[in-house]
């Protein structure tokens, strides 16, 4: 049952009416991020309601029902996230889980893990216990397998993920790893299940081989039930009658799961294929799904694997599967970020020592928001801001380390007074983000689209739904600074009949409904956002540059310029003109090229381009 408190209850009482379920034999947990004052209890037997509706503190009991109770959504409706060190499952980032199938020696791991990581990876997985069909085959290097396991987490940094196979283990886990694998075929070994609950480490739970849904996820209330709700949930096929693949992928479990249960979702294409041509479309698939992360089988020497060799990917193979998936990530609004581990190991400020602190406009739901926590994480420090300028002047003044601004969008163009800001401010580009913005029409609970008459949002959003907005001709379109601003202010609004435009996420933060989904006019609306600050986060070589300049006031200025780009071979993808302030009818030019202009290679169109150049400022390399 779902326990309502009063409001202002005081925090011992709370702690009393805990303690007390908690000794009636109840799993007791705390509801957190609802708006509310509530906790959840769970009894093993019989569990009078009414007597729980009349302690002291209590305002309402409502019943759980269903079968799942701490892993379904009714008491936690909103998406879980799984931490495994540094890193997060089941947030806005794509997380890569590679590695062996089986560690076979310290060298074999250490140079997979090397690859894969530069590639993309974030989690090394490797079996040290391997439970097989046959006794003779490969069972695994046990114990000796999980140092080597440590060895490669304090070489690489990349966290490592091992199976348990039993209960013996699980000292040994505590000792080695960062996150517990239960496989398929201990699905249901609730001994097992229950020890990895107590254990108290992240959980990576496979689907049985032939297991429903709802076994699964019982599986994982058991361990839920035991005080771990750090579990990941890991559909990796499940056995039918089609014998050209090793297993079936039930790609379509992904969005059953979503609505059932707030669980971070994983897919491993490697077990459900059984062959390594058909592991990259099925990941492709299963990100386009939905899926938080893929969990892939890699081998730099495949045909001498002493397990799974053919469905393992060569490291090369597994670099292009992860140069796919960051173009499909945006696409379901996630990212796939390469820098995601030196990111985290660098997200300390300067002087204090916190979480690296960053500047994004708008308050939390908001799309520069969303780019913020995708390019430096949810745990990152982050502050609100009512204008670009209140930005560029709190990392000018060292109040945060980054700011987060858009700088151009595929429908409506450029933020032209960012890119004047960069001129004006000492600060430099140090990275760049792609966020598709999929935008909804937001109100108050039981409202209507027939009930609206007024929209806020920002004038942005607002150009971009614009098709959408005109065939409502009667509407009152009001703006202001942000998209998430215009949600949060939807309750405080006198009248019913007010609506805004903003993200889901805005919506599900506010406690808001979305009443009409993607409305933007274009569906290939992305916003490109850049990261602006005084050093770069990583040392990942450059690839891109952005510079400004004028040129002299004479027949083929622009041309001399351009031909030195042409000449060196680099790209320019993107050329824009500026009026100079105070001097009418003369331009400054921003362009962007695919190159690092700090490299020696560089230096000499370099040299030239300040010759035929009035004026020139390098925004950045990133």
């Amino acid at each position: 049952m779902i326990i309502v408190l009063k409001k202002d209850l005081d925090e011992e009482v709370k702690q009393r009416i805990m303690a007390e379920l908690y000794q009636k034999g109840c799993v007791v947990r705390e509801i957190n991020g609802t708006g509310q004052s509530a906790i959840v209890a769970i009894g093993r037997g019989d569990l009078d309601s009414k007597a729980v509706a009349a302690m002291d503190g209590v305002a309402e009991v409502v019943p759980l029902t269903g079968k799942f109770k701490l892993v379904g959504r009714q008491w936690h409706p909103h998406n879980s996230e799984v931490k495994v060190g540094p890193i997060t499952i089941g947030g806005q980032r794509i997380v890569l889980i590679a590695g062996p199938c089986a560690i076979e020696s310290l060298d074999q791991a250490m140079t997979i893990a090397r690859e894969v990581k530069r590639y993309g990876a974030v989690l090394f997985r490797g079996g040290a216990f391997k439970p097989r069909t046959s006794p003779y085959s490969f069972q695994g290097l046990e114990e000796e397998g999980l140092k080597i396991l440590a060895q490669v987490r304090q070489e690489t940094g990349l966290p490592v993920v091992t199976e348990i196979t039993s209960v013996s283990q699980a000292d040994l886990m505590d000792r080695y790893v960062d996150m517990v694998q239960v496989g398929a075929r201990n699905m249901q070994n609730f001994e097992l299940l229950k020890t990895v609950g107590r254990l108290g480490k992240p959980v990576l739970l496979k689907r049985g081989l032939a297991s429903t849904i709802e076994e699964w996820l019982m599986s994982a209330e058991y361990i839920l039930s035991e005080g771990n709700d750090q579990v990941v949930l890991c559909e990796r096929g499940i056995r039918t009658y089609e014998p050209y693949t090793r297993n079936t992928l039930d790609l379509s479990a992904i969005p059953v799961l979503r609505n059932l249960t707030h669980l971070p979702i994983v897919v491993d294409p490697s077990h459900a294929t059984g062959i390594r041509e058909k592991v990259a479309p099925m990941a492709r698939a299963a990100i386009a799904a939905g899926a938080d992360g893929l969990m892939v089988e890699v081998h730099h020497d495949p045909d001498k694997a002493l397990s799974d060799g053919p469905q393992s990917l060569y490291p090369q193979q597994f670099g292009q599967l992860a140069r796919d998936i960051y173009v499909i990530a945006p696409v379901v609004g996630k990212q796939l970020d390469y820098d995601y581990i030196e990111k985290a190991g660098r997200q300390k400020h300067p002087t204090t020592g916190s979480a690296a602190m960053a500047a994004h406009l708008g308050h939390p739901g908001s799309f520069s928001h969303l780019a913020t926590i995708q390019y430096l994480g949810s745990d990152a420090q982050m502050i609100s801001k009512t204008s670009f300028r209140a930005i560029f002047d709190a990392v000018e003044n060292d109040e945060v380390q980054y700011g987060v601004i858009p700088l151009e969008n595929s429908l409506t163009g450029s933020i032209h007074e960012n890119y004047d800001l960069l001129l004006e401010y000492n600060l430099s580009i140090v990275g760049e983000l792609y966020l598709r913005i999929i935008h909804h029409l937001i109100s108050v609970p039981g409202t209507r689209l027939e009930d609206i008459r007024q929209v806020w949002s920002s004038e942005a959003a607002i150009q971009q739904c614009r098709a959408f907005l005109d065939q409502q001709p009667h509407w009152q379109i009001n703006t202001v600074h942000a998209t998430a601003s215009a949600v949060r202010q939807l309750n405080d609004l006198p009248t019913r009949g007010n609506a805004a435009i903003g993200s889901r996420e805005a919506a599900q933060y506010y406690g808001m409904q979305v009443i009409a989904e993607s409305i933007e006019t274009n569906p290939r609306n992305f916003t490109r956002f850049g990261i602006i600050g005084k050093q770069p986060l990583t040392g990942r070589p450059k690839k891109k540059s952005s510079v400004v300049f004028s040129t002299k006031n004479q027949p083929g200025a622009l041309f001399d310029v351009m031909k030195i780009f042409a000449d060196s071979q680099i790209n320019l993808v993107k050329l824009e003109s500026r009026p100079i302030h105070g001097q009418p009818w003369q331009y400054m030019f921003y362009a962007d090229i695919e190159a690092d202009i700090q490299m020696p290679s560089i230096k000499e169109p370099m040299a030239r381009l300040k010759e035929k150049t009035e004026f020139l400022k390098v925004l950045g390399s990133y």
